[in-house]
């Protein structure tokens, strides 16, 4: 199973503008360094937590229907399957119908089941395309508290020790930011 971005957030959970007053920055000769700092902490945070924040579009890419019928999202949270599709002898895309796949949201990591009839693959490798919408919705607001937070403080952080905080961030969240981001990772067993 391989996950492909398509398209990013169209927003960040935490504004320039929250940023600056956090920072309590006057004036706007850094913004594009804070901008940046804040789309680089948004997926540190995404991959601390195991959690995409922002709606952003998938493509997850199967080589062949699983044998029980679930498919382990490798995101979450999952908001929709926007469309699914598999490849034939030919090499041309089949539709699934939209019945034909259910998205258990409640799950952790959420499920894709087999509910109805699914075209046959015909090829051995990326025979079969989902494409999904993943994160907690479209706007900060939808985005826990924690979470933003966690995106605000490690974008500050980098902002204010500029260097070589990064490299060292980038091996284990600063302790503080991970207590923010601890309640959100996936217990693995």
């Amino acid at each position: 199973m391989t996950p492909l971005a398509l398209a990013p957030p169209a927003t960040e959970p935490v504004t320039l503008t929250e940023a600056r007053q956090f920072l309590r920055l006057d004036q706007g000769d850094e913004d594009e360094l804070l901008s940046t700092l804040l789309t680089a902490s948004r997926l540190m945070i995404e991959a601390a937590a195991g959690r995409c924040l922002i709606e952003q579009r998938w493509r997850i890419v199967l080589d062949r229907w699983p044998a029980k019928g679930e498919i382990r999202m490798p995101l979450s949270p999952i908001a929709r399957i926007e469309a699914a599709r598999v490849y034939d002898m030919l090499g041309a895309a089949q539709t699934v119908a939209e019945a034909a796949l259910t998205l258990d949201r409640s799950a952790d990591p959420p499920l894709i089941r087999l509910t109805g009839e699914v075209p046959e693959i015909g090829r051995d490798h990326g025979a079969i395309e989902i494409d999904v919408v993943a994160g907690y919705g479209a706007t900060a607001a939808a985005v826990p508290a924690p979470l933003r937070q966690a995106v605000l403080r490690l974008a500050a952080r980098w902002f204010e020790e500029r260097g070589d905080v990064a490299s060292r961030d980038a091996r284990a969240l600063p302790g503080a930011i991970a207590a923010l981001v601890a309640p959100f990772r996936r217990g693995r067993l």
